[in-house]
């Protein structure tokens, strides 16, 4: 029996949570739900039978008068993340749900990092955001990039200039393009783009079109190598732009996701620089749809 039907009506209650909301619509539907005893390849099976990419899993260690001391694990369905942003957006909005106040703040532990999350209520939707801490970024190396670039079906008339591979836990590629017209263009051959992912250990591919000078951005997250052809949100490689564009004198930035799958998104990221590096604030609206049991 496979693991999905071993855990299909099990009952195990899940939170579905828009994350990332556009003006109230849209966002990334995304599994939430309280720590339990499942293996990780159950835990896998989660996002599969709740019909979302990814799956977050809470641990409350406890609350004082500093706020509440939660642990996060992400899963999609090929495995386990060291990090996701909308998963952490979707996770701060449950927890201030439960919350008696309206609003909610969190000391978060992920697998490799330990930052300030904060929640609030707005009606009956969430505002929520994090600082996750430093990011590390560095200019591909020689040939690192092309076999990427490739396999998105990118043509040099629309590259703009600037790639980079930014960390957050795991490395991507951020690439510019000169037009959102380009950018909704794009039609990437996904087999080769997930071996030329995994052969650079890169998570995914975020395709940007120039910012304007309002900071608002579209973008697109490619990442089937972690089972997610396209992402809907991608807060964690927004907050990967946000630190790259900020020494490039851009503080604030709101980028557009998900319209080329009729799911539109949003995220909202400030960064900044400080004697560490490159540090950012990262997050959107989140909406809790319902509660179903697998």
């Amino acid at each position: 029996m496979s693991d999905a039907a071993a855990l299909k009506g099990s009952g195990l209650p899940v939170t579905i949570v828009n994350a990332c909301l556009r003006d109230g619509r849209g966002g990334s539907p995304t599994a939430v739900l309280d720590e339990t005893a499942l293996s990780d390849t159950e835990r896998c099976a989660v996002p599969v039978l709740a019909g979302t990419s990814h799956a977050a899993f809470v641990s409350v260690r406890g609350s004082g008068h500093d706020g509440t001391d939660v642990s996060l694990r992400f899963f999609t369905a090929t495995g386990e993340l060291p990090a996701c942003g909308h998963g952490t957006v979707a996770a701060l909005a449950v927890l201030a749900e439960r919350g008696a106040g309206k609003k909610c703040e969190a000391t978060i532990r992920t697998r490799e990092r330990v930052f300030t999350g904060r929640a609030a209520r707005v009606n009956t939707r969430f505002t929520a955001n994090f600082d996750p801490g430093l990011v590390d970024l560095r200019a591909p190396a020689a040939g690192e990039h092309g076999p990427v670039l490739h396999a998105l079906g990118l043509i040099m008339e629309t590259l703009a200039s600037g790639a980079c591979i930014a960390s957050l836990g795991r490395p991507r590629l951020l690439v510019p393009v000169s037009t959102r017209s380009a950018l909704a263009d794009l039609a990437p051959d996904f087999d080769r783009l997930r071996d030329a992912c995994d052969r650079l250990g890169l998570l995914g591919c975020y395709v940007y079109c120039l910012p304007a000078a309002d900071g608002r951005i579209a973008a697109r997250m490619f990442a089937p190598s972690i089972g997610v052809p396209e992402d809907i949100a991608n807060a964690n490689s927004t907050a990967c732009l946000a630190a790259y564009l900020a020494r490039e004198g851009m503080a604030d930035i709101s980028v557009d996701m998900g319209d080329a799958l009729g799911t539109p998104s949003t995220i909202a990221a400030a960064g900044w620089q400080s004697e560490a590096g490159p540090l950012v604030r990262v997050g959107g609206a989140a909406a809790i749809a319902r509660v179903v049991r697998l």
